[in-house]
């Protein structure tokens, strides 16, 4: 008779053929203190992703789990995740495009147990097939990287924060309901998201132990097509117009054309900034970024006149 996994490693994928094989060869060489299995959740993909899990599963001395879910959206698979590892006592995240550390998984349990944590999220380093001269070093975390130096420590506050491509948690975290925000859904290989930043938030809130662990590593492969302003400018619109739908809430604040004052004052001083850097010839990436993000406020604030009494 099988043991049942006491950790679920939880892939969630769509259309990851070309990064899949890599990944799964490097999870089953994973070593894990508790019986464990990779539970991989296939969100409508289109290409050949299922055979590869499917192909492979056979061969793996790791039970292979294969699931679809057909709500299609990032939330909705990583909540799918949750829910087929509710046997399991711990349930770890790493997703499709993403390479871990040899310790990866042993240092994720064994943080989990050594400091009773709910959650514990590592180091995610950048594998970029090519670095533009505008991508700063303070622009790399909009890619996904994570260094909070080499020190595992409990987080305390957002300063800090662990990402769902590298975190593990406790399961009964979930057991109220807890989930991730299907609102802030990112559809296939479309931009922005969000939900792994609104579960880290209501966790700080919560009050649960959330420990950084530098020994946790991951690498996060880029594509060609994130390395762009275009993406880094959507990226941020679209962060801002989800925060200008649900979470601002301006009150009875003086507006213009329905808008509140103080943001068009920020948007004229903000776009003044920008051009002031690039006609200068200086880095002027952080704040045109700044600049897309508060006019998605806006935008958001608008659409959601009705609820925020605009």
């Amino acid at each position: 008779m099988n043991t049942p996994p006491e950790v679920t490693v939880a892939i969630c994928c769509y259309n990851a053929e070309k990064y899949l094989p890599k990944l799964l060869e490097l999870l089953i060489q994973q070593s894990c203190p508790l019986p464990w299995e990779v539970l991989i959740v296939d969100n409508n993909s289109s290409d050949n992703s299922s055979c590869i899990i499917k192909d492979f599963s056979k061969k793996s001395n790791t039970p292979v789990r294969y699931v679809l879910e057909l709500e299609q959206g990032i939330p909705y698979a990583r909540n799918r995740a949750i829910m087929e590892s509710k046997g399991s006592t711990f349930l770890a995240f790493i997703d499709a495009d993403e390479l871990p550390d040899k310790n990866w998984l042993t240092t994720a349990i064994g943080s989990l147990q050594a400091n009773s944590a709910d959650c514990v999220g590592g180091e995610i380093g950048l594998d970029l097939p090519q670095r533009p001269a505008w991508l700063c070093d303070n622009l790399l975390p909009f890619l996904g990287q994570v260094n909070h130096g080499n020190t595992s420590f409990q987080i305390q506050d957002r300063s800090t924060p662990v990402w769902s491509g590298n975190i593990a948690y406790r399961m009964s975290l979930f057991s109220d309901d807890l989930c991730f925000d299907v609102r802030y859904n990112r559809k296939g290989q479309g931009i922005g998201g969000g939900s792994d930043a609104v579960l880290f938030l209501k966790l700080l809130e919560a009050k649960c132990l959330i420990y950084y662990e530098p020994e946790m590593r991951i690498i996060h492969l880029i594509p060609h097509e994130k390395l762009t302003r275009t993406y880094f400018l959507k990226l941020h619109y679209i962060s801002g117009k989800k925060n200008g739908l649900y979470e601002i809430n301006i009150g009875s604040v003086r507006k213009i054309f329905g808008v509140p004052r103080y943001m068009l004052l920020l948007v004229g001083m903000k776009l003044l900034t920008t051009l002031k850097l690039f006609i200068t010839n200086r880095p002027y990436m952080r704040e045109a970024m700044n600049l897309s993000h508060l006019i998605g406020q806006i935008v958001g604030l608008s659409q959601n006149d009705n609820t925020k009494g605009l």
